[in-house]
C-alpha cells in the first residue's frame, strides 16, 4: 500500500512540474523534429556548403600601369608618374598610394579605405577610370593608354603548366587558347588567365649596303610598311537589287608574301622586292617582360578563378573530368600539369575536419563511458553531433562557406560544445540519486543552471569577439571564426537546455538508480580529494593566492619565448624563394639563373616539381599570396615537396647552396602564408627630395639592419645604380 501511494504521489507532483525541461519532455513531437531538423539538415547542408580554402576577403587595392617607352625613370616619375596621382588622390574614398617608376614604366598601387565594402568597389573602380581617362589628354606624347588593373585581387584556384618539348610558343598558345575556350564553359568557373605569354613579331633586318647600293632611303621602306596591310572600309556598290561590299586585296597572311611588297621610289628603276634588301622572319619580342619555366621546360600557366560561394570540390571534379575529355585532342608531347590545386586541399581540410568530427564523438562516449556510464556518453556524443550539424544549417542558411577559418573555428568549439550538456546531464543522475523522478530532476537542474550556463557561454563567445568584429583585414578573414562560434556555442546552450533532457528521459529510462542519503552522492573518492584540496586552499588564503601570482609570473615569463605569429604558415608542401639579382640585369639573364637553381632543386630527393618565373610573380593562386610586380631582375621560384615533414630540410639546404655558390643574389624563402599579410616584417620609410641624401639615408639604415644576427634579406626598392649609354652628339657635324 505505502508503494502504490508513493507512485501516485510522484506522479502527481510530475504533472505539477513545468519549465524548458518539462516543456521538451512532455512534447515530444517538438523534440524530434528540431532533432529531424538537425540531423536530416544538417547532413543536407553540409554537402550544399560552398568550399573554399580561404575565407573571402576584400583586397581593396587597383593598379594603374603606364608604359613611356625610352623614358629615364626620373622622366617617368615626373611626366607620368606624378601626374597620375595628383589625379587619383582628388579621389575620397582612396587611402594611400604608392608607385614604382622605373625605365619606361610607371605602376601605381591604389589602396581604398579599410571602411568600404566589396559591393562599393566597382563603382569606386568607374570613378579610377574616369579620373585616369581625364587626365590621359595631358600627358607627353609617347606615352600609351593607361591600364587600371582593378583584378588584382582575383585568385585562380588552380594553376596547371602547359608545357611541351619541342613545340613553339606559338604552337603552345594555340593549344592553351583551345583550352581556355574549353574551360571557361565547366559550370563554377569564373575565368581562365594565361601567364608566360610571348608577344609574336615580324623581325625585318634591312642591309644598309643593298638599299645604298639601289638607292633606296630607310624612311620609304618605314612609310611603305604604315600604308600596307591595315584593316579600312573600301565602300559598296549597289548592282541591281543588291548591295555588295568591296573587299580590298592585297594583305599580307604569311611572311613570304610580306617579302614580295614592291618597294617604290623616284631614284629607283625596276621592280625591288623588300626580299631583297632584307631578312625577314617570325619571332618574338627580344626582350620579353614575363618567362615561366616547369620542371626545366618552357611553360604557359593557365589559372582558373572560380565564381564566389561555391563548392570548390565539386568544380575540381568538373574540371578533372573536361580534361579528361579534352585529352584524345591533346597533342602528343604536350603536357598539362598542376602547380597547384586549391579543391584537392580543401578536400584534404574538409576531410580532415570530418575525421576530427568522429574523434571527438568517440572521444567523448570513451571518457564518458569509465566517467558517467554508457549510456550518458552516447547521450553526450548525440547531443555534440546534433550541435555541429545544426551550426552546419545556420552556416547554410548565413552563407558562410566550409573554408580554413570556419572549420578552425568549428575544431575549436569540439572542445566546449560538450560542457552544458555535461552539466546538465551529471545535474540529472545527481537528481535521480536524491529520489528524484527524470523529468524533476531535468527541470532542477536546467532551471538551477540556464542563465549561470548562458552566461558562461556568453562569455566564452565574447573572447573571440575582438578578432571578429576588427574592422581591418585581419577582422574580415577571421569574421568567421567568430560567427561560427557565436552560432555552435549558443546552440550547444539550446540544445542542453532542450534536447539534453529530453534524451535522457529516453536514455535513462528504466534505469535503476539507488536513491541516496542526501550528500551521499559525493562521497566518492574524486569529491573526497576535491573537497580537502578545497578546505586546504580556503583555510590558507594567502599562501593560496601567492602561489598563484608567482604561477602567473611564470606563464609570462616562459610565453615570452614563444614564438609569436597570429597566422601560421601553412602546412601545404610548397615553399617559394624570391630571386633578386643585381639591378639592371637582363631578364634573360635572370631567367637563365632560375634555370640553374631549377636544374638543382629537381635533383634534390624529395623535390616533386619546379616552377620559375622570371620578371614577375606567378599569378595570385591563393587570397594570401601576392605576387611580386614587373621587374627584370627579379625572379621567383615554387618547389612542391613530397610531404610538409621533409621542407624545412630541403629549404634549409637550398639557402646554403644560394650563400655558398650565389653570393650576388638577394634572395628570400617563403611559405605559403595564413592570413593577410606578406611582404617585410621590418620595413622603414624614408622620404624627400634629393635622390642622393635618399640612397645614404637607405644605406645607413641597411647597415643598422646588417648589424642584427636575425635579420636577412635586407634590401631597398631602389636599388643598386645603373649603367646608361649616352653619346656625345655634335650636331652641327652632324648636320653638315
Amino acid at each position: 500500500m505505502s508503494s502504490n501511494k508513493s507512485d501516485q504521489t510522484t506522479a502527481q507532483s510530475d504533472e505539477q512540474v513545468t519549465g524548458i525541461a518539462a516543456y521538451f519532455i512532455r512534447n515530444k513531437v517538438i523534440s524530434w523534429m528540431i532533432t529531424l531538423i538537425f540531423l536530416v539538415g544538417g547532413v543536407a547542408a553540409f554537402f550544399d556548403l560552398g568550399r573554399l580554402e580561404d575565407p573571402a576577403f576584400t583586397i581593396k587595392d587597383a593598379m594603374v600601369v603606364t608604359n613611356y617607352p625610352g623614358a629615364t625613370p626620373e622622366e617617368v616619375e615626373e611626366e607620368v608618374t606624378y601626374p597620375l596621382e595628383k589625379a587619383i588622390q582628388q579621389l575620397t574614398y582612396v587611402d594611400e598610394v604608392t608607385s614604382i617608376s622605373t625605365r619606361g614604366l610607371s605602376q601605381i598601387t591604389v589602396t581604398i579605405k579599410r571602411n568600404y565594402t566589396s559591393e562599393d568597389l566597382p563603382q569606386i573602380w568607374d570613378e579610377l577610370r574616369r579620373k585616369v581617362t581625364d587626365i590621359q589628354g595631358s600627358l607627353p606624347p609617347g606615352v600609351n593608354t593607361p591600364a587600371v588593373i582593378d583584378d588584382f585581387g582575383d585568385v585562380y584556384g588552380v594553376l596547371l603548366a602547359v608545357t611541351g618539348e619541342g613545340y613553339s610558343y606559338k604552337e603552345l598558345l594555340d593549344y592553351v587558347d583551345y583550352l581556355r575556350r574549353e574551360l571557361e564553359l565547366v559550370d563554377g568557373v569564373s575565368k581562365v588567365s594565361v601567364s608566360g605569354e610571348q608577344q609574336e613579331q615580324v623581325f625585318i633586318e634591312m642591309s644598309m649596303k643593298r638599299m645604298n647600293a639601289l638607292g633606296i632611303a630607310p624612311e620609304t621602306v618605314f612609310n611603305l610598311l604604315n600604308t600596307q596591310n591595315t584593316v579600312s572600309s573600301s565602300g559598296a556598290v549597289r548592282v541591281g537589287d543588291e548591295y555588295i561590299r568591296i573587299q580590298p586585296t592585297g594583305q599580307f597572311d604569311s611572311v613570304e608574301q610580306l617579302g614580295d611588297l614592291i618597294i617604290t621610289d623616284e631614284s629607283t628603276s625596276g621592280l625591288v622586292y623588300l626580299k631583297d634588301v632584307a631578312e625577314i622572319k617570325r619571332g618574338y619580342i627580344d626582350v620579353p617582360t614575363n618567362v615561366l619555366n616547369f620542371n626545366g621546360n618552357m611553360a604557359l600557366n593557365m589559372g582558373i578563378s572560380f565564381n564566389a560561394g561555391v563548392n570548390v570540390v565539386t568544380i575540381g571534379e568538373a574540371l578533372d573530368q573536361k580534361l579528361a575529355e579534352l585529352e584524345y585532342q591533346q597533342p602528343i608531347g604536350i603536357n598539362i600539369d598542376e602547380i597547384y590545386a586549391q579543391p584537392g586541399e580543401v578536400d584534404k581540410s574538409v576531410s580532415s575536419f570530418v575525421v576530427s568530427l568522429a574523434q571527438a564523438v568517440g572521444i567523448v562516449i570513451v571518457v564518458l563511458l569509465f566517467f558517467m556510464g554508457v549510456r550518458s556518453g552516447v547521450l553526450i556524443g548525440l547531443i555534440l553531433l546534433l550541435t555541429v550539424l545544426g551550426t552546419f544549417v545556420f552556416m547554410n542558411y548565413l552563407g558562410i562557406e566550409l573554408q580554413r577559418i570556419s572549420l578552425g573555428a568549428l575544431v575549436i568549439a569540439l572542445g566546449m560544445l560538450v560542457d552544458n550538456a555535461i552539466v546538465i546531464v551529471e545535474g540529472i543522475l545527481v537528481g535521480m540519486k536524491k529520489g528524484r523522478t527524470r523529468l524533476q530532476a531535468a527541470t532542477d537542474i536546467v532551471t538551477q543552471t540556464k542563465w549561470p550556463l548562458l552566461g558562461a557561454t556568453v562569455i566564452a563567445v565574447t573572447a573571440f569577439a575582438p578578432i571578429g568584429l576588427s574592422e581591418d583585414s585581419t577582422g574580415e578573414y577571421c569574421r568567421t571564426l567568430f560567427t561560427v562560434l557565436l552560432i555552435s556555442l549558443m546552440l550547444s546552450w539550446f540544445t542542453a537546455m532542450s534536447l539534453t533532457p529530453f534524451f535522457a528521459d529516453l536514455f535513462f529510462k528504466g534505469q535503476k538508480v539507488e536513491a541516496n542519503e542526501e550528500g551521499s552522492q559525493y562521497n566518492g573518492i574524486v569529491f573526497v580529494i576535491y573537497r580537502k584540496f578545497l578546505e586546504f586552499c580556503m583555510n590558507r588564503a594567502w599562501l593560496t593566492i601567492s602561489a598563484l601570482i608567482v604561477m602567473f609570473c611564470t606563464s609570462l615569463y616562459g610565453f615570452s619565448f614563444i614564438k609569436q605569429s597570429f597566422f601560421p604558415a601553412s602546412t601545404t608542401p610548397i615553399f617559394m624563394s624570391d630571386i633578386w639579382l643585381p639591378e639592371g640585369t637582363d631578364i634573360r639573364a635572370t631567367n637563365a639563373k632560375l634555370q640553374e637553381l631549377e636544374e638543382w632543386l629537381l635533383e634534390q630527393e624529395g623535390v616533386e616539381d619546379v616552377t620559375t618565373s622570371a620578371g614577375q610573380g606567378l599569378q595570385r593562386f591563393m587570397l594570401t599570396y601576392t605576387p611580386e610586380k614587373s621587374y627584370a631582375a627579379y625572379g621567383e621560384v615554387t618547389t612542391r615537396v613530397e610531404s610538409y615533414e621533409v621542407l624545412n630540410g630541403i629549404m634549409a639546404k637550398y639557402i646554403d647552396h644560394l650563400d655558398t655558390n650565389y653570393p650576388e643574389i638577394n634572395h628570400r624563402m617563403k611559405q605559403i602564408e595564413l592570413g593577410p599579410g606578406g611582404g617585410a616584417k621590418i620595413e622603414a620609410r624614408v622620404i624627400g627630395s634629393d635622390p642622393t641624401v635618399l640612397r645614404e639615408l637607405g644605406a645607413q639604415i641597411v647597415d643598422i639592419l646588417n648589424d642584427d644576427p636575425g635579420a636577412n634579406n635586407i634590401r631597398h626598392d631602389w636599388r643598386e645604380r645603373t649603367k646608361v649609354l649616352e653619346p656625345i652628339f655634335n650636331e652641327s657635324q652632324a648636320r653638315r
